[in-house]
């Protein structure tokens, strides 16, 4: 599945995390659209893209990728707007195919180096939060309509016509986003690690440092704190391994969310990065 909105150059590229769907950025799509060409789409085996077996290689996404912009007539080169697990694939991207890459926004991403920034503790916590969709129960009655309730504020600002089928297939699908991280530690980090370098473009990641609910359940508010400080730092440091690289952390952002609580921060972020790659 493949959306695209305008027209210019670079086009903007929208990567959602695990769990999300390209129709969980069209607020920031709609609005890019008024700059240049602008481009959300679902991987394949999520959202409305025809199913296949999860997880997959970022070499797989980032090259399914590429050969959908070429099919869908958007030439190179992108600006990717990657969230969380769709930051690995905007990477990969990025190491494969560097001359069609103008810059890079990261919103709260996900990387291989994660656990040297992490406290002691972390690696016992993540043993804890690592979930088996297929031995998880299905919702009861009560648990959807508290979340239909739930995802539909969220997305109380879309249209109808998206909102009602976004929020439906959120209920239905919620298992896809376990599913599609179940390989970071016995392929995806080694992957990126043993990619290369990131090509000199403008670089941005931005950090939330909003309480983690997920991480809230299992660790103490000394440990998450720490946890927190190690993700700033973690960012700090992709955004110091590129000479144009910057860092902004939004204190009162979750992750989840970040583009839709604070969809200001993040389209000043690509705004800026337009104006650094020069838009047409």
């Amino acid at each position: 599945m493949l959306h695209r909105s305008g027209s210019g150059d670079p086009a903007v590229v929208f990567l959602p995390g695990a769990g999300l769907v390209g129709l969980d950025f069209l607020n920031l799509q709609q609005q890019m659209a008024e700059l240049t060409t602008s481009v959300l789409y679902d991987r394949a085996g999520t959202g409305w893209s025809e199913r296949t077996d999860l997880p997959r290689s970022a070499v797989e996404v980032a090259g399914e990728l590429r050969d959908l912009l070429r099919a869908a007539g958007v030439p190179a080169p992108y600006l990717l707007v990657a969230h969380s697990l769709g930051a690995f694939y905007a990477r990969r991207f990025a190491q494969l195919f560097p001359g069609e890459v103008a810059g890079l926004l990261l919103l709260d991403p996900g990387h291989e180096d994660i656990s040297d920034h992490m406290p002691a503790e972390a690696a016992e916590l993540n043993e804890q939060m690592k979930l088996d969709p297929e031995q998880m129960p299905e919702l009861t009655d009560e648990q959807l309509e508290a979340s239909r309730s739930a995802l539909a504020q969220i997305y109380a600002e879309w249209p109808d016509s998206v909102r009602e089928p976004l929020v439906e297939h959120h209920l239905l699908e919620w298992r896809t986003g376990i599913q599609e991280t179940a390989n970071f530690e016995s392929e995806l980090y080694d992957e990126l690690r043993q990619g290369g370098e990131l090509p000199d473009v403008p670089l941005i990641v931005v950090t939330a440092m909003g309480r983690n609910p997920y991480w809230a359940k299992f660790a103490s508010g000394d440990v998450e704190r720490r946890m927190h400080d190690g993700l700033r730092d973690l960012h700090a440091a992709i955004a110091a391994s590129v000479p144009r690289g910057e860092q902004r952390v939004l204190d009162d952002a979750q992750h989840q969310y970040i583009h839709i609580e604070h969809p200001d921060a993040v389209l000043h972020a690509i705004r800026d990065l337009l104006d650094e790659a020069g838009t047409s």
